[in-house]
């Protein structure tokens, strides 16, 4: 994915909502998380490894809800509702003359995303839910939230650092790191009231009138949204796909990010045009040998041993087989293959 990119402001009303355009193809939209600031986000390694593999072959555009990032940091309790990040959402795609686009929704975002979808079928071609719930009030007992909700508003910079144990689970090393930007991107009072609406959002009526086709990707240990609450949005909506994976990270940039892209990409990948013909695609016995072991998520050096090669060669023969896919990422060049029969 291109790193050249665009942040652009939507008007609503007398306020801007931040919103970036990366890449090129088909658009993409990802509803606003909880916090976000579109352009520190983009600063860390890990984000950006999710996001390209996700998003390879596809125009990526985010954005930051009022209130946080690099939206205007006046926010009204009125906003805060579904119908107000719905509204949001809608006047984006109208902004950009999007009549139809595929949504990655994580976390809150997917209550957005479900909603969304619910209300106007013919705008959404396809649907992508990570760490989802569907009732918010299920999330934790509600004195475990109000406690929460208390650290947040109160002393902001505790309040960060739990949060951060809660969402970056025990995977992650990078614990201060995000405490500190989600302090740069919201108040104390701001990240409350969002959160405050996290525990609020209830989706469970528009899961049966989802139409598009839809994948439902969980971590089985998430701390923050539990796994059973994933479960419950996929089997709610019709014909949709469950993926539980590994790991206790809720943010999928943390953790096993490959195993989520890969689960991601295969409801995303088939629609995709290559950055190059893919037609005629010849790759050699050693190069399948070699994606093979990549599709089964084996590292470089893994490989070489399995395959006894120096890790080198094995580096020299992935990178071939990214060209010859016309992919930029491991995962997405699996993806291709697995579209292309090659797998």
């Amino acid at each position: 994915m291109p790193e050249k990119s665009e942040i652009r402001f939507l008007p609503l009303g007398a306020r801007r909502v931040a919103y970036e355009i990366r890449g090129d193809g088909p658009p993409l939209v990802a509803p606003a998380w909880w916090v976000s600031h579109l352009e520190l986000d983009w600063q860390s390694a890990s984000f950006r490894q999710f996001w390209e593999g996700i998003a390879d072959g596809y125009t990526l555009i985010r954005y930051d809800r009022l209130g946080v990032g690099m939206s205007d940091r006046v926010v009204h309790e009125s906003d805060l509702t579904l119908d107000g990040e719905v509204a949001t959402l809608r006047a984006l795609l109208d902004e950009l003359h999007l009549e139809r686009v595929s949504l990655v929704g994580g976390s809150c975002g997917s209550c957005t995303a479900i909603a969304f979808a619910a209300a106007f079928p013919e705008r959404v071609e396809r649907l992508v839910l990570y760490g989802s719930y569907s009732d918010g009030a299920a999330i934790t007992a509600p004195e475990v939230g109000d406690s929460i909700l208390t650290a947040v508003r109160t002393h902001w910079g505790l309040g960060s650092r739990l949060l951060s144990d809660i969402f970056l689970g025990t995977e992650s090393v990078e614990h201060e790191r995000f405490a500190r930007l989600q302090r740069d991107a919201a108040s104390a009072e701001t990240a409350a009231a969002l959160l405050g609406l996290v525990y609020r959002l209830d989706v469970r009526a528009h899961l049966p009138n989802v139409r598009a086709p839809a994948l439902v990707v969980h971590r089985r240990n998430d701390r923050a949204v539990p796994f059973r609450l994933g479960r419950e949005v996929a089997a709610a909506i019709p014909n949709a796909t469950f993926i539980p994976l590994q790991g206790s990270a809720h943010f999928p940039w943390h953790g096993d990010v490959d195993s989520v892209v890969r689960a991601c990409r295969a409801a995303l990948a088939p629609v995709q045009p290559s950055s190059k013909p893919t037609d005629g695609v010849l790759l050699s016995g050693r190069e399948r040998e070699i994606l093979a072991c990549v599709a089964r998520g084996l590292s470089d050096r893994e490989i070489a041993e399995q395959l006894v090669l120096s890790s080198h060669t094995v580096h020299r023969h992935v990178a071939n087989i990214r060209r010859k896919l016309g992919r930029t990422s491991r995962s997405a060049a699996v993806a291709e293959a697995v579209r292309l029969g090659l797998l």
